[in-house]
């Protein structure tokens, strides 16, 4: 053993020595290459220096005598370069040169883009050790009359070359007068006069010397400082300089436009281009999608079948010839006696069906009958739950996402400059409609705390309440409660939704009750009470009146009929009338809460058909003859639309193809969604078909739908209703959300309202829908218990945009689909967002009423087309109006 460690030992010691005499003569050899490649360098610099000392003494010779401006350069000698730079004014700002080459003949140049080598530039930053080396300034060459001061250096070497960067960096057009550095400052120089607006390539920015002698060497070109005076010496600056205030034009900030954006201002927006898209190819669908898109034009085909559409369109109606402001109705409230006509009508199988006479046998108006309904139903519902067909769905829903992203990378900036176009107009005074809010919360806390101790102040022996056999005063009521005008505040109000709101509905509701009590309800925020509504008609009023006042919102009032008994009609309307409560910012819609189990357990009603005669047939009285119910004749006028409200979120029982009619429904249960939602649409159809004939306004079918509970209630929305309101659920289904889409169903999203409820606001899919295209807008749904300011829909707009980081083309786009799925006047829709609203795409916009810039519904109106086409395998009939 120990001989055998004596001969690994020595082995390791040869090993060694000859690793380290090897190691000694490379290191050896590696230090002479240095030695040489150092001494070689050495002579190169010698050589480069006598020759530009010859060059500088000519160029000394031929510029004596010439105005010019004093330039700097010096060598680096550790990196064989050469910095070229400008007389300072500070030691704490750069030196900026710029570069661009030149080629060709005289005054020739490549721009960026070709095959030309790039314009480059080097910063230079100037030390006060730097003072030894002004010795090395010298003047610049003698400039022609009428061109900007510049400076030509002699032909620059390979070195240098190398050592310059890139210049050419375009100015943001949404911070005109905001630089990233001196290069960019230069924009707003009060030299910028001087310069061409019409120069290729940043010609702001740059200007070649067409009087340059050598065309063939690299030309450095920069336009004078003002901060450099004849000589090339520094002139001190004043603060007054440093900002340069160009006062005697008027701009207090010190800025002067871009001309860029100068000229986008100029531009009509019709002229307005963008960067397209051609994403997916032009290829043949598969086998699996062409089946898939021929059961979605077969849901499609449904929808058109279903939905009542006016024969007349209302700008075929009402020719808009006046641009100026619609004028406002003196007499909202004037009745015209007219003339009862011969129709007859009377209810079948839970729908109103109507005759030319009452000997006429014929129906006028042929409406879809339950069983065929609840049949189409089950087969969307089929439909939906194909795997095939929500892949398909998927796939073209994120397609539409990803198009819009990129349509944003590309063109936000033009979309922003064209935004600039229109004079006057921003998110703050374009027409924006609260397409969903209920009338009993109209108000915010804070208002309804103020009315409420005016009225305590003013009228405490005002008799407004029988309760208990007794007629109870104002004072009396909140003495019973143990409260004074005093003790009242927000906190004791306590109408804000909280976190014991979340998927609770009851507990909500009970939000409308003022410190908890129902008879302050009644008292505030009822209008069939003891005095007749008047608290709640005088606090509309003021509601009214800061509609007004804001002039640029406008709302649709959702207001409760029960359908409890037949004259419920007669006394909205007479509140209505009698309280002159009408707003040229304000329509209403009628709301029908689906409350059957509840009037069935106390009695009220026998069977869902008691509810049926006593919302519907008055409607028909009144539209037969206008002199039966003259409140309701004129009220309908200002009724657009029918809602129904209530819990979605309760478990309910999915129809069958064969459901009992509702004269034989006498259950004690209450019927499904889908239920009454048939039926309602059923008897509006007939009641528009007639209205429509004697020339009166018609009322389209908006529902709560898909806030919570079953899909289902989203597919019988699909079928039947012109918009709803929620919509959330869509999130669950791609199929439904994709043909939302492609019908272009208006959709009043609440994300502060399903926050309270249902949802928390970052889960909410209204950006998601947003993106995709879907016809979204923003509603406040209860201002009472959702908002805090005056403006509550502004603050839902704010706040979306905050958490969304939504653009300011974004709001005005959302803000224009409300006016689109509101139930105002066409002549109010005109005035609004353009004559030509009802095109489709950037021909029926007018960005000086909208702000929305033509790029993005052109950009919209250009995929929802392509959508169309590829799911009706290229045939698609698509008409340039949207239908109403």
């Amino acid at each position: 053993m120990d001989e055998y460690a004596v001969h690994l030992a020595i082995a390791a010691i040869a090993g060694a020595s000859v690793v380290a005499i090897s190691a000694y003569f490379m290191h050896r050899k590696t230090l002479a290459q240095i030695l040489e490649f150092a001494r070689s360098m050495e002579k190169e610099r010698d050589r480069v220096k006598e020759k530009d000392a010859k060059e500088n003494s000519t160029l000394l010779e031929e510029s004596a005598g010439n105005a010019g401006g004093m330039y700097h350069y010096k060598r680096r000698n550790h990196l064989s370069r050469r910095r070229i730079a400008i007389g300072r004014t500070s030691a704490s700002l750069p030196d900026v040169t710029v570069a661009r080459k030149m080629n060709g003949t005289e005054g020739e140049e490549r721009g960026i883009g070709s095959d030309a080598e790039v314009v480059s530039t080097e910063m230079v930053f100037k030390d006060d050790d730097d003072d030894d080396d002004d010795d090395d300034y010298y003047k610049g060459m003698g400039v022609p009359p009428g061109l900007p001061k510049v400076q030509t250096f002699p032909k620059v070497s390979n070195s240098i070359k190398r050592i310059v960067g890139h210049v050419t960096k375009e100015s943001s057009p949404k911070s005109p007068a905001t630089c990233t550095s001196t290069f960019d400052s230069l924009e707003g120089s009060d030299d910028e006069d001087n310069v061409e607006n019409n120069a290729e390539i940043h010609g702001s920015y740059l200007e070649a010397d067409e009087n340059a002698e050598d065309t063939e060497c690299n030309t450095f070109i920069q336009t004078m400082p003002d901060h450099i005076d004849a000589n090339g010496n520094p002139i001190p600056l004043g603060s007054a300089n440093i900002i340069r205030s160009h006062s005697k034009s008027g701009d207090l900030h010190g800025v002067q436009p871009d001309p860029i954006a100068a000229d986008i201002l100029r531009k009509e927006p019709e002229h307005e281009t963008f960067i397209r898209l051609k994403i997916t190819p032009n290829e043949i669908p598969s086998m699996d999608e062409a089946e898939a898109y021929m059961v979605l034009q077969e849901c499609l085909q449904l929808r058109e079948d279903y939905l009542f559409m006016e024969e007349v369109a209302p700008w075929e109606k009402e020719v808009i010839t006046d641009p100026s402001t619609p004028k406002a109705n003196p007499n909202p409230f004037s009745y015209t006696s007219e003339k009862k006509t011969d129709h007859y009508f009377q209810m079948e199988d839970g729908v109103v069906q109507v005759y030319a006479n009452k000997s006429s046998k014929d129906k006028l108006f042929n409406v879809v009958d339950a069983t065929t309904f609840f049949t189409d139903l089950h087969r969307i519902l089929r439909i939906i739950a194909s795997g095939n067909i929500r892949s398909v769905c998927h796939r073209r829903l994120v397609l539409l996402e990803q198009k819009f992203n990129l349509h944003v990378m590309l063109n936000s900036d033009a979309e922003f400059l064209a935004q600039k176009s229109a004079p006057h107009r921003d998110f703050y005074n374009v027409r924006k409609v609260d397409t969903h809010v209920h009338h009993s919360a109209c108000m915010n806390q804070k208002h309804l705390l103020r009315f409420i101790k005016s009225k305590l102040r003013k009228e405490p022996d005002e008799v407004v309440i029988f309760r208990d056999g007794t007629y109870l005063t104002l004072k009396e009521v909140f003495e019973s409660l143990d409260l004074t005008g005093y003790d009242l505040n927000v906190d004791l109000l306590d109408v804000h939704a909280d976190k014991s709101t979340f998927h609770r509905f009851d507990k909500f509701n009970l939000k409308y009750n003022p410190c908890g009590q129902s008879r302050l309800r009644e008292i505030f925020l009822k209008q069939d009470n003891l005095i007749q509504g008047r608290f709640l008609g005088e606090v509309t009023k003021q509601v009214f009146s800061d509609l007004t006042a804001s002039k640029y919102q406008m709302a649709e009032y959702r207001i409760s009929i029960y359908g409890r008994k037949q004259s419920e009609w007669d006394q909205l309307a007479s509140w209505i009338v009698n309280n002159d409560l009408y707003s040229e910012n304000v329509v209403w819609l009628i709301q029908l809460p689906r409350l059957y189990n509840i009037y069935k357990g106390m009695g009220i009603v026998t069977s869902f058909q008691n509810i049926l005669d006593n919302i519907f047939l008055p409607l028909f009285e009144v539209t037969v003859d206008p002199d039966s119910h003259p409140q309701l004749h004129v009220f309908l006028k200002k009724v657009v639309g029918f809602d129904l409200v209530d819990d979605e979120s309760k478990p309910e029982r999915r129809p069958t193809k064969h459901m009992p009619t509702p004269e034989q429904w006498t259950n004690v249960f209450n019927p499904a969604f889908s239920y009454y939602v048939y039926y309602c649409y059923a008897n509006l159809y007939t009641l528009n078909k007639l209205r429509e004939s004697k020339g009166l306004s018609t009322i389209k079918l908006r529902p709560h739908t898909g806030e919570a509970g079953d899909i289902d209630h989203l597919a019988a929305s699909f079928l039947t209703s012109h918009a709803i309101a929620h919509g959330i659920n869509l999130r669950k289904s791609p199929v439904l959300q994709y043909l939302y889409y492609l019908a272009q169903i208006g959709l009043a999203m609440s994300p502060l309202s399903n926050n309270s409820l249902f949802l928390d606001y970052q889960r909410n899919p209204f950006q998601t829908f947003f993106l995709r295209g879907l016809n979204v807008s923003l509603s406040t749904d209860d201002p009472l218990q959702i908002h805090l300011t005056k403006e509550p829909l502004v603050e839902e707009y704010s706040i979306a945009a905050s958490v969304w980081k939504l653009s300011s083309c974004d709001l005005c786009e959302i803000a224009r689909n409300s006016v689109y799925q509101s139930g105002f006047s066409h002549a109010l829709k005109s005035h609004w967002i353009g004559k030509s609203y009802y095109k489709r795409g950037p021909d029926g916009n007018d960005i000086h009423k909208t702000n929305v810039p033509h790029i993005r519904l052109e950009f919209r109106d250009m995929l929802w087309r392509d959508e169309m086409q590829l799911v009706y395998l290229g045939n698609a009939d698509i008409p340039d109006e949207i239908p109403t």
